[in-house]
């Protein structure tokens, strides 16, 4: 299969000033498929009388400069005054890191503020809600910030409605400490309760309008 580099290289992700965790990524996979990511996991070989390694440098230098390159085509063109431009792929990208990755403490900080503060609103699913904040004490762990399993559950439970309230109550008064599967198997059969109770709510509800309207014709 042909590959048309020019046409890949343009739909890539473009580096912004909050996105450089996924362009970096998108870059290394991208050189990674396109065999040209040499340089970015070792150092130029060294030539010696014994062994000028004349093929590998070869190799590496043509990585290098393909590398350089292609990181430097999906640069925006009002950040590239910002960085001090280096020869080598893997100092440059370094580099671009330096000046671009958020810090990783405001990072931790954002992520910890927002599972804290989130709030089921009963729209969606409860189930993609809950892996939501899991997943976010997932990112915390990766910072170094491991939240356990324990205080996860608990932020979850805080961050419910009053509907849930006798599931929080249940929870609190017994010893036994829900893991997250647990409580996401009691909040999905919560909310299929509350459904199918609204369900037969609505059902009766339409049932009566309906015999009222048939009594009001009856009397006609």
């Amino acid at each position: 299969m042909v590959v048309n580099m020019p046409a890949q290289v343009g739909q890539m992700l473009a580096l912004s000033g909050a996105n450089f965790k996924t362009w970096k990524e998108d870059i290394e996979l991208f050189l990674g498929l396109m065999d040209l990511d040499l340089a970015l996991r070792m150092d130029r070989p060294i030539s010696t009388p014994d062994n000028p390694n004349d093929t590998k440098i070869k190799k590496w230098d043509r990585s290098n400069r393909m590398s350089l390159m292609i990181i430097k085509r999906s640069i925006p063109r009002v950040y590239q005054n910002l960085i001090v431009e280096s020869m080598n792929a893997k100092v440059f990208l370094k580099e671009l890191e330096q000046s671009f990755a958020k810090n990783e403490n405001e990072e931790a900080r954002d992520l910890l503020t927002k599972l804290v503060v989130m709030r089921y609103t009963g729209k969606g699913n409860i189930r993609e809600y809950i892996i939501e904040m899991s997943s976010l004490a997932t990112k915390l762990k990766a910072l170094k910030l491991e939240i356990c399993e324990d205080l996860l559950v608990h932020f979850v439970l805080m961050s419910l409605p009053t509907q849930y309230t006798q599931l929080k109550v249940c929870y609190n008064t017994q010893k036994h400490k829900w893991t997250l599967n647990e409580l996401i198997s009691f909040c999905v059969a919560e909310e299929e309760r509350m459904q199918q109770e609204e369900s037969e709510s609505d059902n009766l509800e339409s049932t009566s309008k309906g015999k009222k309207k048939k009594r009001e014709h009856d009397d006609i």
